[in-house]
């Protein structure tokens, strides 16, 4: 058993078997990952238009994420267990189509000028994301070798980064750019409000059009994870169920903290750069500076990609996560320039954190690996609760001190990768 999840044995529907499989549905999913990484970003772009279009205070605007995440929290182990019964692929077609109807879903949001209907469209969007990294995450990480699983899934989460770069140029030319040239008093709120229908409404057909795509793929099936296969109650390694395993449930904090942070700092860019003392930038210029944030993650996955090949990830998650609470204390406590471009630089340090804890987590968790990825999942509710106290804490002591909650997070990332990982 051991050595066949290692080598991640698989069967397709033409019989065939190999490393040339494996490729073809690596490079399948990357489009996947790009996708999801692009419209979460997007929410950068929301909270501040909303906030401005609706008049809302920081821990209102946050309410943004807390949908959007918050959906994570509910979803996350009936996707698990969805995906147990339909496959991976099924389970992936699934998640775009959920994914898709959410999109579309601004449309009607957008035309009412409600916030409260935004908030649930942000949570279908939300659920059919869940879904899909419920599905995907595992899958790429069972595609291979489990020495090499953090390197491919810090290789396909680069692809998730390159989507969070181009976002924000999407989202400032459709949305605030478009939004800065209509009168933002509270007669235009539904004009300033109905910018976003086009943006979504493209997002949607994208997205129906790779449910269609992933349809009628012939992706490999692992065997180790059907459990069509293996029957309905299994043991593994002594354990029959993933939550036995110590550093599953740390893994699970760890998700939940890293997510957390980096989308209480990606929530305040835009809001921190337009401070006086920092850069004073107005939102639409400001959104462009979002992109370096992200794109420092694109470029560190890649790095990340290769430097895992020859040191342990445990390492290399440790220094990462030490680097980024270094560069947020000094975004803290500096103005101008210097605090700008260390909050942007972050982004470097957090590029390898999700997807190494990920493939951490499930390090030999085998037949219960759909199970522990629903439970990593669920914990990504760390993006709707931590920049909801960030949120407070920016209402009662300022957008700058608000970024102690992100240095606590990653001092915990810190212990993951130097010890918990290993327990």
């Amino acid at each position: 058993m051991a050595s066949s999840i290692n080598t991640g044995s698989y069967t397709s529907s033409t019989g065939e078997n190999g490393s040339g499989s494996y490729r073809f549905a690596l490079i399948s999913l990357t489009s996947l990952f790009f996708m999801w990484g692009f419209i979460t970003c997007l929410n950068d772009i929301l909270i501040p238009h909303l906030k401005a279009v609706f008049s809302l205070n920081y821990t209102q605007a946050m309410l943004i994420q807390f949908c959007f995440f918050g959906a994570y929290f509910l979803v996350s182990i009936p996707a698990g267990n969805l995906v147990k019964k339909l496959g991976y692929q099924k389970g992936i077609v699934t998640g775009l189509v959920i994914a898709s109807i959410g999109c579309a879903l601004f449309y009607p949001a957008a035309t009412l000028a409600t916030y409260n209907l935004f908030l649930g469209a942000l949570f279908v969007l939300a659920s059919g994301i869940t879904i899909l990294q419920v599905a995907a995450n595992p899958y790429v990480n069972a595609l291979g070798s489990s020495e090499t699983a953090s390197s491919r899934l810090n290789l396909t989460q680069a692809f998730n980064a390159l989507g969070t770069t181009v976002a924000p140029f999407f989202g400032a030319m459709l949305i605030l750019s478009v939004a800065s040239s209509v009168s933002s008093d509270l007669a235009n709120a539904s004009a300033e409000a109905e910018v976003v229908k086009l943006p979504y409404l493209l997002l949607s057909g994208a997205l129906a059009i790779l449910a269609l795509i992933f349809a009628k793929l012939d992706l490999p099936v692992i065997r180790e994870h059907d459990h069509s296969v293996q029957g309905e109650v299994q043991t593994h390694l002594g354990k029959t169920s993933a939550l036995q395993s110590k550093h599953l449930v740390l893994g699970a904090v760890g998700i939940f903290v890293y997510v957390g942070a980096e989308v209480s700092i990606g929530s305040f860019l835009v809001n921190f750069l337009g401070e006086s003392h920092i850069a004073g930038m107005p939102e639409a210029e400001a959104a462009h500076y979002i992109a370096y944030y992200w794109g420092g993650a694109m470029v560190g996955r890649f790095i990340g990609s290769v430097v895992m090949q020859k040191v342990p990830a445990g390492s290399v998650l440790a220094f990462n996560a030490f680097m980024a609470a270094l560069l947020v204390v000094v975004a803290m406590t500096t103005s101008g320039s210097i605090a700008m471009w260390a909050i942007l630089g972050v982004g470097l340090f957090n590029s390898i954190m999700f997807p190494t804890i990920f493939s951490l987590a499930l390090r030999d968790l085998g037949p219960h690996t759909s199970q522990g990825s629903g439970i990593l999942c669920l914990a990504i509710v760390g993006g709707a609760i931590l920049p909801l106290f960030q949120g407070m804490l920016a209402d009662n002591l300022g957008v700058q001190l608000a970024f102690i909650l992100p240095v606590i997070c990653y001092g915990f990332i810190l212990f993951y990768g130097s010890k918990g990982s290993k327990m």
